[in-house]
């Protein structure tokens, strides 16, 4: 059992949670994720580690609020507890000092995309942070990330904060500006999709990080396939980094989709009886 130290709405459909893990704390490094079970009835939920304390045994971990489990999630509080934490699991982030680093994260995936910034940072980079998300307020870490990166430019779709465009706009210019080395994009699909395409026509070696369907996180399942360069991969164990330019984005896009109808049945009938029980949030 793990000890929720805070666990706060940030966003509607954003929580943040601090919680006990003193294992994962000590020897957790960029890149890397754990699974989370809420209880004995709860599916397995990876969430990439944001953030850790060694000293206090703590780790630091973002979600969207979209399924029945992360809405379960949202309704905890501080004192009470989850079942268990597994991790960290999958490879970390290969940081090593490679020059000009361009970090680019969009919406909730600045979370994970923090620790690599950092680490590229410590390991004598000159660090490009590009954030993006729809609207101003939807921005998380945004202080943390300019504290870290040389240059910092934060865009929006609709202009209401930073640059009106997308990241690979923002992009484009810094590429135009001086030379990049590596770029590391975490995101929604099609925009870790169109940053590869983009880095792929200048050369330039590209990691994005995959979120899939995943089950056991051992990579026994095969839930978590993605084609990569031609070769089924599992992101639980073989990633969760690969190389932008070999990903076939769009089979990894149709997967994610696999299981939408029961995903969004077990949501409608989760609210339904939350609503019925008059306590949103409760378990249900």
């Amino acid at each position: 059992m793990h000890y929720i130290h805070s666990n706060d709405i940030i966003q509607p459909t954003l929580g943040k949670m601090v919680v006990d893990a003193p294992y994962v704390a000590e020897y957790r490094k960029p890149g890397q994720f754990i699974i989370l079970r809420i209880d004995e009835c709860g599916e397995r939920m990876p969430l990439t580690i944001s953030d850790a304390d060694k000293t206090k045994g703590t780790i630091t971990l973002f979600y969207q609020i979209v399924g029945t489990t992360t809405k379960k999630l949202a309704g905890m509080k501080a004192g009470e507890r989850v079942k268990d934490i597994v991790g960290p699991l999958g490879h970390p982030t290969e940081v090593e000092k490679y020059g000009t680093v361009v970090c680019i994260g969009g919406g909730i995936g600045i979370a994970p995309l923090y620790p690599i910034s950092k680490g590229m940072k410590e390991a004598g980079n000159k660090v490009i942070n590009i954030l993006g998300a729809r609207a101003g307020n939807l921005f998380i870490l945004e202080d943390e990330m300019s504290r870290i990166g040389d240059d910092n430019i934060v865009c929006t779709d609709d202009g209401s904060r930073g640059k009106k465009g997308f990241v690979t706009d923002m992009l484009r210019d810094v590429m135009a500006a001086e030379q990049v080395d590596l770029v590391v994009a975490i995101g929604p699909v099609p925009m870790m999709k169109a940053v590869s395409m983009q880095t792929k026509e200048k050369g330039i070696k590209t990691y994005v990080s995959l979120n899939s369907v995943m089950i056991d996180g051992t990579g026994m399942c095969g839930g978590c396939r993605v084609t990569v360069g031609g070769e089924t991969k599992f992101t639980c164990v073989d990633g969760p980094e690969f190389d932008g330019h070999l990903v076939d984005f769009d089979n990894l896009g149709s997967r994610l989709k696999t299981y939408h109808v029961e995903e969004k049945e077990s949501y409608t009938t989760y609210n339904h009886k939350c609503k019925l029980d008059g306590a949103v949030g409760d378990e249900c």
